[in-house]
């Protein structure tokens, strides 16, 4: 177990609070039907979990990042704080002794598709006291992250220290928790749900279900009017191969003259979407965390960029593309001022 409260501590201007997994991938033509055995295309093992997957993403995006996360005292566990440290990732460890770290089984088929099951094991054992002890990486923050691959009361502690930070508090509702509370969504400044769970959002508030499918062809008012449902102040909707819906408060725009728009998916010869999503959580906190925030059009823009690339490569954590990558494919417009 770690000191709880080092006499150093990586300062950064990204907190992402969240979950380690060890993905394993097997690639096919086509999901197999139940009862049915298929032999695989390939296969590959490698970092994934939202919150490791988002935090990688921010540094690859140039972002001052530090990781807090749980793992198990096993093999796996250990390959992942090498692997932390072979990409220069900051982190600070929860190591415990008797719960495994995360492992997850992906199944992507020829289309990019993909199915997944995760055993989430350490990341549901994270202490709210280890998260209360590192308030000083939190207090020269600018902006927090977490997801709901963690214990609620662990992802609750980390907004209240966030919010009492004054930080921009990030949601990334994934995957849904059945026990996700409108009192969780008040401590946050954005969320970022794709078309299922926003759909899911809206049910829980409304008590009205709703299609996520539907979303795409909905017209943007009345999607803008589904956000304001959620009493979030700023709601970013990603739509897979339609793009992405931003929708605004009316008294913040964050440096926006629309108050919701649509920005439309780039064009990538996808081949996995796992990770997408968190690669653009990911790109979007580490250019809000600059100390010159260009619009939030600008920062989405970006993330919706990373994301996007990110589906032309297998894998989670490991296809996300670098901040050069970016630029080379989508110019130097996408090269934001450097972070203080």
């Amino acid at each position: 177990m770690p000191d709880p409260a080092p006499a150093s501590f990586p300062a950064a201007s990204v907190i992402v609070v969240g979950s380690y997994v060890q993905d394993h991938v097997w690639q096919t033509d086509r999901f197999p039907q139940p009862g049915e055995t298929r032999r695989a295309l390939g296969f590959s093992t490698g970092p994934g979990g939202k919150g490791f997957n988002q935090a990688i993403a921010c540094l690859r995006q140039g972002g001052e990042v530090v990781f807090v996360g749980a793992t198990g005292n096993d093999a796996i566990g250990a390959n992942a704080r090498a692997l932390a440290l072979d990409e220069g990732l900051a982190c600070t460890w929860l190591v415990l002794d008797r719960v495994p770290t995360a492992t997850a089984g992906i199944v992507v088929d020829a289309a990019g598709a993909n199915q997944i099951m995760v055993n989430l094991a350490a990341n549901e054992n994270l202490s709210v006291d280890f998260l209360h002890a590192q308030s000083r990486q939190f207090s020269v923050a600018r902006v927090l992250l977490v997801q709901l691959e963690n214990n609620l009361d662990a992802v609750h502690a980390a907004l209240e220290i966030g919010v009492a930070h004054d930080l921009l508090c990030v949601l990334n509702p994934a995957p849904m928790h059945a026990a996700l509370d409108l009192e969780l969504l008040s401590k946050c400044d954005v969320v970022t749900p794709n078309e299922t769970e926003f759909a899911q959002l809206i049910a829980r508030v409304s008590g009205e279900p709703l299609d996520g499918a539907t979303l795409s062809a909905m017209g943007d008012g009345e999607l803008h009017a589904l956000c304001r449902m959620l009493g979030v102040a700023t709601v970013v909707v990603t739509l897979g191969a339609s793009g992405c819906f931003v929708s605004h408060h009316a008294d913040l725009q964050r440096g926006d003259v629309e108050q919701y728009y649509r920005i439309a998916a780039e064009k990538v010869d996808a081949i996995d979407t796992t990770g997408a999503g968190d690669s653009f959580s990911g790109a979007l906190v580490a250019m809000l965390a600059r100390t010159e925030v260009p619009s939030f059009r600008e920062c989405v823009s970006h993330a919706n960029r990373v994301a996007a690339m990110s589906t032309e490569r297998i894998g989670a954590a490991v296809a996300i593309p670098h901040l050069d990558e970016v630029i080379a494919r989508f110019g130097a417009r996408d090269k934001l001022p450097d972070q203080a």
